[in-house]
């Protein structure tokens, strides 16, 4: 009878670790071990375990807000500002004419459409399906086109939608509720998660980022009290709250700006993962490719540039503020940085060894990102469906270990040494020139 022991049954580049010791595979991997481990295993476990932990506690706050909510009725303003939606309205109207909370006008602004978006809207205004419909004849940009509608707007809370997006039956019910949990929270983001992942495999490698990123990763945030961004695609605000601060300053990433504005004001930031809405994500990597340089480079215009005091000692200094853009800024940008440090102290000083590097680092990531996703599904509502997404998981190395830390790295430079968010054609030029003149 033949033994095999653990080194025989090993790949080499596995056993050669084994061999050289733990202390020489720190060294290597320290970039690994020190920031990807850390965070998004160790504290997304503890924190995953914490929220399992006070589940009932939750839901008891919940069954009470629920119960509040109700009793209140409050009248809501669900706003849809766009250009060139049309031909998503009526399917969101149906989506929205199921919702468990039906007491909520719906208001649509065409931001200069040049599709049959104005006769689209127009019938619908006609046939009761929507409240509102409004028009602009010259392009203002999205924050213009929501700051319209803000104005008609007759609800305590505001809820943005993106038209192209669906909704579980209590999509709107679930958003509204931490507003009654705590009168504190000033809004309140939703779970957005890709609804084409079937379409390509770039849709794919989308909808299992969106699950880590967004249903995991705001999880946690949320529970640390450092959530930084309401996704546009669905959030709600107090309409108190959004008005004392202005609305929405013109830009790319103005999601992100107007949550900073209301954790500047004093208010908490909170994420309802139960809230779940489905959006198409791009089915091709050039499209991708544009839409991730205009959100990398609003982290540099807003986060590090705009919204800058935070960092600083002022008399309205907060630490929770502090952490959050902190934190968002040192894993986006520092991080993105301090990865080509790391891939140059490797080029340089082990690039006879890169036969066990290269393959242990991808061995890394894939284990961490089943992990990973072994989380998620823990928490996940649509388990059988997500399931799917699985045997893609080996790939997402490749997609967020280089493509998007490629894309990242462009986006920065351009925006940093260049401004060129105000070049963005997603603004209006005169909008962009405009907000380029004010700061903003």
């Amino acid at each position: 009878m033949i033994f095999l022991s653990t080194h025989d049954i090993m790949p080499e580049y596995v056993n050669y670790w084994f061999v050289v010791g733990f202390q020489k595979f720190l060294r290597v991997f320290w970039y690994f071990v020190i920031f990807e481990f850390t965070r998004y295993i160790i504290i997304d476990y503890i924190i995953a375990g914490i929220f399992q932990l006070t589940r009932k506690s939750r839901e008891e706050k919940f069954k009470k807000a629920k119960a509040a909510l109700f009793t209140e009725n409050p009248f809501v303003s669900v706003i849809i500002p766009g250009k060139n939606e049309g031909k998503h309205l009526y399917k969101l109207t149906r989506s929205l004419a199921e919702q468990t909370f039906s007491n909520f006008e719906l208001i649509i602004v065409d931001d200069g459409s040049d599709d049959e978006t104005p006769i689209i809207g127009k019938n619908l205004e006609k046939l009761g399906l929507i409240d509102m419909f409004i028009r602009n004849e010259m392009r203002g940009g999205k924050a213009s086109a929501a700051n319209l509608a803000l104005r008609y707007s007759k609800g305590k809370y505001i809820v943005h939608l993106d038209a192209d997006c669906s909704f579980d039956r209590d999509a709107i019910e679930q958003v509204l509720l931490p507003f009654f949990m705590d009168e504190k929270i000033g809004a309140v983001g939703g779970n957005v998660k890709v609804r084409n992942y079937k379409d390509s495999l770039c849709a794919k490698l989308q909808a299992i980022e969106y699950l880590k990123t967004v249903s995991i990763g705001r999880i946690v945030t949320s529970y640390l009290g450092i959530y930084k961004i309401i996704s546009g695609a669905f959030g709600a605000f107090r309409k108190d709250v959004i008005d004392s601060i202005g609305g929405w300053d013109i830009g790319p990433g103005l999601d992100g700006d107007i949550t900073v504005k209301i954790r500047k004001s004093g208010y908490k930031i909170y994420f309802q993962p139960k809230a779940v809405c489905l959006t198409n994500a791009p089915s091709k990597f050039k499209v991708l490719t544009k839409q991730r340089l205009r959100w990398d480079k609003s982290i540099i215009r807003f986060r590090v540039r705009k919204h800058k005091d935070v960092y600083f000692p002022n008399a309205n200094f907060n630490w929770l503020n502090f952490f959050s853009l902190a934190e968002n800024v040192f894993y986006n940008v520092i991080l993105d940085l301090m990865w080509w440090i790391y891939i140059i102290d490797i080029m340089v000083n082990y690039s006879s060894q890169l036969q066990f590097i290269i393959p242990m680092n991808f061995t890394l990531y894939f284990v961490m990102s089943y992990v990973q996703m072994f989380s998620i599904y823990v928490f996940s509502e649509r388990r059988k469906e997500e399931l799917y997404l699985w045997p893609y998981v080996i790939l997402m190395t490749i997609y967020t270990g280089t493509y998007l830390r490629i894309v990242r790295t462009i986006a920065y430079y351009k925006e940093f040494f260049f401004k060129r968010s105000y070049e963005d054609v997603w603004n209006p030029y005169k909008s962009s020139i405009q907000a380029k003149r004010a700061g903003l």
